[in-house]
């Protein structure tokens, strides 16, 4: 059974640095055949609306919506905090395709299902 990781960002724009290093181990995870889940909270879940990881920029780092990109089209989960978009006026169709919004008690499933590690950025 293929490990499981579980990526809960909480930093967005603010803090480019932190979200970009959350990023780059959920995709550098997935590489290495890993099943990813990717939960962003707070003001991250601005990476999941189309045109806002575009803006973005961190020197040295892979751009942002790039990493975002290939997390999807490689079969990563990426899910927003019902609160959260709710809180910023987000639904699904506000988002890219193939995020979703869900809540604590899914966070909580996922993080408490067999051979999965979660981190919290």
């Amino acid at each position: 059974m293929p490990q499981r990781l579980v990526v809960k960002i909480t930093h967005g724009p603010e803090a480019l640095e932190r979200l970009n290093q959350a990023v780059t181990v959920a995709a550098t995870a997935l590489a290495a055949d890993a099943e990813v889940s990717v939960w962003l909270t707070g003001e991250a879940v601005w990476l999941a609306v189309p045109g806002r990881a575009e803006e973005w920029e961190l020197p040295y780092a892979a751009p942002l919506a790039q990493l975002r990109d290939a997390l999807v089209e490689g079969g990563a989960s990426v899910t927003v905090c019902g609160q959260c978009a709710a809180r910023r006026d987000l639904a699904e169709n506000d988002l890219i395709d193939g995020a979703t919004i869900r809540g604590a008690a899914s966070f909580v499933e996922e993080i408490l299902s067999d051979h999965t590690r979660a981190l919290v950025y």
